[in-house]
């Protein structure tokens, strides 16, 4: 996937024109939109093609999906024939509910993204002690997108390691979760940007200021 900047706006506003006022502040310096449960539960599927129509943008549906197999079809389904070129799914729940994803991505020429370990603190709790194992199982699949914390470097650099150079991470907290843009960007391919970009009083702004930093 051809990332633009090597930014994707978290765009998790729930409100559709909000949404797409912020989204056309940046679309210069932008062309991969990561769209998660509140803008989808609040404003529908169609949220997708809006994106996708108006922009061409690249969209990456962050679903977290962690469900049995046949479930997890029945998410990605809806969510590739709605528009999606991707889609983030949990691997705590084993290979088969992965494979389920994987499966009908394939049908649609689409991607999944493996989540290994969240960006915010209560992911230790639980989530960190396996994500080693979830990483090294994708590996195992073919799994070649894989999304793990800025906000954790020392994690980041694990997950990089076990995946190796020719994957695709892809890495949240940057910004208000404490994340630095510049030191993610040594082990991760792009980042993941939401409330500092889209809460900015400018935008436009905010992403300029981004990408200085990266200079």
């Amino acid at each position: 996937m051809n990332i633009k900047n090597n930014i994707i706006l978290a765009m998790d506003l729930m409100d559709i024109l909000e949404a797409y006022e912020v989204v056309e502040e940046i679309s210069d310096y932008i062309n991969t939109i990561k769209i998660g449960y509140p803008l989808t539960l609040a404003e529908g599927l169609e949220s997708i093609g809006i994106f996708k129509d108006n922009f061409d943008f690249n969209i990456i549906c962050d679903y977290k999906v962690a469900d049995i197999p046949e479930t997890n079809s029945k998410i990605a389904d809806l969510t590739f024939n709605a528009g999606a070129d991707a889609i983030i799914t949990h691997g705590f729940v084993g290979e088969d509910s992965v494979k389920a994803c994987l499966d009908v991505a394939s049908d649609y020429d689409g991607d999944v993204f493996l989540l290994t370990e969240m960006s915010h603190s209560g992911a230790q709790m639980f989530l960190q002690g396996v994500a080693d194992d979830i990483a090294k199982m994708g590996l195992e699949m073919g799994i070649k997108n894989y999304v793990a914390p800025s906000t954790r470097l020392n994690r980041l650099s694990e997950i990089r390691n076990i995946v190796g150079k020719d994957s695709f991470i892809i890495s949240p907290g940057v910004g208000t979760q404490g994340g630095d843009p510049k030191d993610t960007l040594e082990y991760a391919d792009a980042l993941i940007i939401g409330r500092s970009i889209y809460a900015s009083n400018n935008p436009k702004e905010a992403t300029e200021s981004i990408l200085n930093s990266l200079k």
